[in-house]
């Protein structure tokens, strides 16, 4: 009990940073995990560089991310005062299921961009192949993921968003063997 009352004083005294570190953690480690899923041999995902760039860059994600999820639930809680969508009290299934699906089909397809880009800029190419696969993720997986994700307290959002990250790694590592 002592370490989950850590981490939610450590998540709420340190919002950006600790969003940086839990997907910088959680995202590589999801990275390092499918890579040689996919590939079928053990196989690092880049050389050292590389692998702090994209440290640093699943760092980075995890603050946008925490950002989008900030400005999602503004905008979905004002369509839901405006009476534009059925109101659900934050917290309930109804208003996650909205807030999922809203940040999925709104924010996440340029979230996605952005990390591809990020990834070509450290692995130093130019090549969007998956970007589609990796939009239609939004529909199976993290609209479904993000649904129970909006369910729990904020404290937790971001560090299960990250572990989701790490699932969805390991999945799509299996779906894409070569």
């Amino acid at each position: 009990m002592l370490v989950m009352e850590w981490y939610i004083n450590w998540v709420n005294s340190h919002i950006l940073f600790s969003a940086f570190v839990q997907f910088a953690i959680l995202g590589t480690i999801g990275e390092i995990i499918s890579f040689p899923i996919r590939r079928k041999s053990i196989k690092l995902i880049g050389n050292p560089i590389e692998i702090l760039l994209k440290i640093i860059g699943w760092g980075i994600l995890g603050i946008l991310i925490k950002y989008g999820f900030a400005g999602m639930k503004g905008f979905t809680d004002t369509l839901m005062v405006k009476g534009f969508l059925p109101f659900f009290k934050h917290g309930t299934i109804g208003w996650a299921i909205i807030m999922s699906t809203l940040t999925n089909i709104i924010f996440g397809p340029q979230m996605m961009l952005f990390h591809k880009v990020e990834d070509n800029l450290i692995m130093r190419k130019w090549e969007f192949t998956g970007i589609k696969q990796s939009w239609f993720t939004l529909i199976w997986f993290w609209i479904p993921a993000h649904t129970i994700t909006f369910v729990l307290p904020p404290h937790y959002q971001i560090g299960l968003a990250a572990l989701w990250s790490v699932a969805l790694g390991i999945i799509l590592g299996f779906f894409s063997r070569k």
